[in-house]
């Protein structure tokens, strides 16, 4: 198997929604913004971008859409029977899948290249490595 034709695999807590994921990610990033903080229960959220093609589902899932702050629609999937967010699509950027990088069962990702809305950051958070940081 060369690079390019690197799987990866994730699913929700209960395993009823199963991922998979193809090549490498466009990016990881880290958000701090208080949606992600809420959707994780944590103090922020960390996911991979993938193009729409290299990723596949199965199993059912639920929807939520909201209004991000910049305005566009931020549409989440989760498993209707754990409550798992599985996937996440923006309106400004459908070409693209953005999956929770805590569901993946590999554990080699990318380290994350930005993290964003660091007005919500906690200040205790600190990390260890090079990473843009962005408003």
């Amino acid at each position: 198997m060369n690079h390019k034709s690197k799987i990866r695999n994730a699913e929700c807590s209960c395993g009823q929604v199963q991922i998979v994921c193809r090549g490498e990610p466009i990016r990881t990033a880290i958000c701090h913004c208080f949606a992600c903080q809420k959707r994780t229960g944590s103090v922020f959220g960390v996911q991979a971008r993938f193009k729409r093609e290299q990723v596949s589902l199965s199993g059912s899932i639920s929807n939520f859409t909201r209004i991000s702050d910049t305005g566009n629609q931020v549409h989440y999937s989760f498993c209707p029977q754990c409550g798992t967010t599985v996937m996440l699509s923006l309106s400004i950027c459908p070409e693209y899948s953005v999956i929770p990088v805590g569901i993946f069962s590999n554990q080699d990702l990318p380290q994350p290249s930005f993290s964003i809305y660091e007005q919500h950051k906690q200040a205790w958070v600190k990390f260890d490595c090079q990473i843009e940081q962005f408003p």
